[in-house]
């Protein structure tokens, strides 16, 4: 049976743990494991997925150990043995457990016996899907309040509706926002200081990604890395656009004579996708739709801007200047812009994973109205989100969000623009500002 915050027992030794800080995805993962038997945590490497799991495990099995994951093909009803929950760390490396853990679930394993964390989805996947046997639980890089502990804002109960009163002020300003997007949400590089050692890093992660993971772990076979680098850097100049694949593909092949093949570039995303680097935004397509001629593309996202910037070679001074790196790819505004709002996406995301609410974007198809973020309930009500780099809102700013309240009407929670300013308010027309560091679950 599960227990929050039991010591793991591990096959192995194993060095004395650090002591833990609580990620808002805990929550999550202590409801679930109280009432299912199985629950896989997935995202891309680096984010804490195994820390967070070691938490709760009283066995541990490394299958990207070598000598661990030899005795696992040995003889792999043994992984099933052991105080539970059991934790089957980078399960991908051996895709066999998941139908094991699955046949147990079958089997009435009760609940919180196991635990899988997964930095890629193998290629090809285990026999069976998991559907209603393993819940999948999402894991991102940290967001911003979790970085820096000032929300005052709740996203939760903008969501319950009634235009609840929201107030807060922060001293974080524009240059602060720029830091934290340079900085990596991944815990085991935020402690790095800015300089070379956080680019090396950050570089040898991305290297890693594409030189093993991909292929070793997602088991998507390359032919071409380095176009494969190309793709990854235009992807994050694409940050917070719809880009097509093929303006991505042009901005990644500007100089070459050869342009791949449409099949080539969706392996490239496909093979990103696994190993949860991309992390785009899908269109808001309500049911029983009342608006016209919706866009279907997504919002192109990495997993983490601090990645994007990387793979633009920009810093703290060049996206303060407005200026940009890296492909060519045509957004609105600048790229500190396009980054503060893949910021505040990835930290919406996270606030509204713990209401159970979706995160989408609307955008007609001509390009007249558009919302950065429309945070969806179960039963269809929203909480509509614009993202501006400023301090204070500029007339004008609100029109799409009145706009959307009009379509509507009450199926409109709240309305929300989201700033770098100093301080939360209401305006006399119902609109709320918040500055994303006053901004949590």
């Amino acid at each position: 049976m599960f227990s929050s915050g039991a010591f793991p027992a591990t096959v192995g030794a194993m060095p004395a743990l650090a002591p833990y800080e609580r990620r808002i995805v805990d929550d999550e993962l202590d409801e679930l494991l109280t009432a299912l038997p199985a629950v896989a945590i997935e995202g891309p490497k680096g984010v804490g997925k195994t820390r967070t799991a070691l938490e709760r495990a009283r066995t541990v099995h490394r299958l990207d150990d070598p000598a661990e994951l030899a005795v696992a093909r040995a003889d792999p009803a043994r992984l099933l043995d052991g105080a539970r929950p059991i934790l089957f760390d980078e399960w991908q490396r051996f895709p066999q457990v998941w139908d094991l853990v699955r046949r147990a679930v079958d089997d009435g394993a009760e609940p919180g016996s196991f635990l899988l964390t997964g930095s890629a989805v193998p290629d090809p996947p285990p026999t069976h899907s998991g559907a209603g046997r393993i819940v999948a639980v999402r894991m991102r890089p940290l967001s911003l309040s979790e970085r820096l502990g000032t929300a005052t804002v709740s996203l939760s109960a903008l969501l319950r509706g009634g235009l609840e009163s929201v107030a807060g002020r922060t001293d974080v300003g524009l240059d602060r926002y720029a830091e934290e997007l340079l900085a990596p949400g991944l815990p085991g590089l935020r402690h790095l200081p800015p300089g070379r050692a956080r680019r090396s890093s950050l570089q040898a992660y991305v290297d890693r990604v594409v030189d093993r993971d991909i292929p070793d772990e997602a088991g998507v076979k390359v032919r071409n890395p380095q176009a494969l680098r190309r793709w990854i850097a235009a992807y994050a100049a694409a940050s917070s656009t719809t880009a097509t694949f093929e303006t991505l593909r042009d901005a990644a092949t500007a100089g070459h004579a050869d342009k791949p093949a449409r099949n080539t570039v969706t392996t490239y995303t496909d093979a990103l996708a696994r190993v949860w680097l991309v992390d785009d935004v899908p269109a808001w397509i309500p049911s029983g739709n009342r608006l016209r001629e919706l866009g279907h593309a997504p919002v192109r996202q990495l997993a983490d801007p601090a990645l994007a910037a990387q793979l633009l070679g920009v810093d703290a001074s060049t996206l303060l200047a407005g200026g940009s790196g890296g492909p060519d790819v045509v957004r609105d505004g600048t790229l500190l812009g396009a980054l503060f709002e893949s910021l505040a996406t990835l930290s919406v995301r996270t606030y509204a994973a713990q209401s159970e609410a979706r995160v989408k974007h609307l955008r007609t198809q001509r390009g007249r109205q558009e919302i950065d973020l429309i945070v969806e309930r179960a039963d269809g009500a929203i909480v509509a989100i614009e993202v501006k780099l400023t301090a204070t809102p500029s007339p004008g700013d609100e029109r799409h969000l009145v706009w959307l309240e009009r379509q509507l009407g009450d199926q409109v929670l709240d309305r929300v623009i989201v700033t770098t300013g100093v301080e939360a308010y209401r305006r006399s027309d119902g609109i709320a500002v918040v500055p994303l560091a006053l901004l949590g679950p």
